[in-house]
Protein backbone atom coordinates (compact mmCIF):
# COMPACT_ATOMS: atom_id res chain seq x y z
CA UNK A 1 0.00 0.00 0.00
CA UNK A 2 1.33 3.45 -0.94
CA UNK A 3 -0.08 6.67 0.50
CA UNK A 4 0.91 10.30 0.06
CA UNK A 5 2.04 12.37 3.05
CA UNK A 6 -1.27 14.15 3.63
CA UNK A 7 -3.16 10.86 3.73
CA UNK A 8 -0.46 9.36 5.96
CA UNK A 9 -0.88 12.23 8.44
CA UNK A 10 -4.61 11.64 8.73
CA UNK A 11 -4.38 7.81 8.84
CA UNK A 12 -1.14 7.32 10.77
CA UNK A 13 -2.59 5.08 13.51
CA UNK A 14 -4.17 2.80 10.92
CA UNK A 15 -0.99 2.68 8.85
CA UNK A 16 1.05 1.78 11.92
CA UNK A 17 -1.31 -1.09 12.74
CA UNK A 18 -1.11 -2.37 9.17
CA UNK A 19 2.69 -2.19 9.15
CA UNK A 20 2.83 -4.00 12.50
CA UNK A 21 0.64 -6.72 10.99
CA UNK A 22 3.21 -7.23 8.23
CA UNK A 23 1.74 -5.16 5.41
CA UNK A 24 4.19 -3.05 3.42
CA UNK A 25 3.26 0.61 3.83
CA UNK A 26 5.08 3.17 1.68
CA UNK A 27 4.71 6.91 2.19
CA UNK A 28 5.21 9.02 -0.93
CA UNK A 29 5.74 12.71 -1.53
CA UNK A 30 4.06 13.93 -4.71
CA UNK A 31 3.77 10.33 -5.88
CA UNK A 32 7.47 9.53 -5.30
CA UNK A 33 8.11 6.86 -2.63
CA UNK A 34 10.09 8.31 0.26
CA UNK A 35 9.89 5.95 3.25
CA UNK A 36 8.64 2.49 4.15
CA UNK A 37 6.98 1.79 7.50
CA UNK A 38 8.23 -1.44 9.02
CA UNK A 39 7.80 -2.89 12.52
CA UNK A 40 10.77 -2.68 14.86
CA UNK A 41 12.19 -6.09 15.63
CA UNK A 42 12.54 -6.70 19.36
CA UNK A 43 16.13 -6.67 20.54
CA UNK A 44 17.45 -9.88 21.97
CA UNK A 45 18.46 -9.52 25.62
CA UNK A 46 22.18 -9.12 26.22
CA UNK A 47 23.85 -12.30 27.44
CA UNK A 48 26.82 -11.47 29.69
CA UNK A 49 29.91 -13.54 29.01
CA UNK A 50 28.84 -14.64 25.55
CA UNK A 51 32.28 -13.81 24.10
CA UNK A 52 34.25 -15.14 27.09
CA UNK A 53 37.45 -16.79 25.95
CA UNK A 54 37.06 -15.49 22.38
CA UNK A 55 38.38 -11.96 22.83
CA UNK A 56 41.92 -11.01 23.78
CA UNK A 57 43.08 -7.58 24.83
CA UNK A 58 46.75 -6.63 25.26
CA UNK A 59 47.81 -5.52 28.73
CA UNK A 60 49.00 -2.21 27.28
CA UNK A 61 45.95 -1.52 25.07
CA UNK A 62 45.44 1.89 26.67
CA UNK A 63 49.11 2.91 26.77
CA UNK A 64 49.96 6.23 25.09
CA UNK A 65 50.71 6.00 21.36
CA UNK A 66 54.20 6.73 20.06
CA UNK A 67 54.50 10.41 19.05
CA UNK A 68 54.93 9.68 15.32
CA UNK A 69 51.78 7.54 15.21
CA UNK A 70 49.84 10.03 17.33
CA UNK A 71 50.70 12.80 14.86
CA UNK A 72 49.26 10.73 11.99
CA UNK A 73 45.98 10.26 13.86
CA UNK A 74 45.83 13.98 14.54
CA UNK A 75 46.31 14.79 10.84
CA UNK A 76 49.80 16.19 11.17
CA UNK A 77 52.49 15.20 8.69
CA UNK A 78 55.91 14.05 9.82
Amino acid sequence: MTVNTLEAKTRLSELLRRAEAGEEVVIARSGTPVVRLVPVAPEAPRVPGLWQGQVWMADDFDAPLPEDLLRLFEGESE
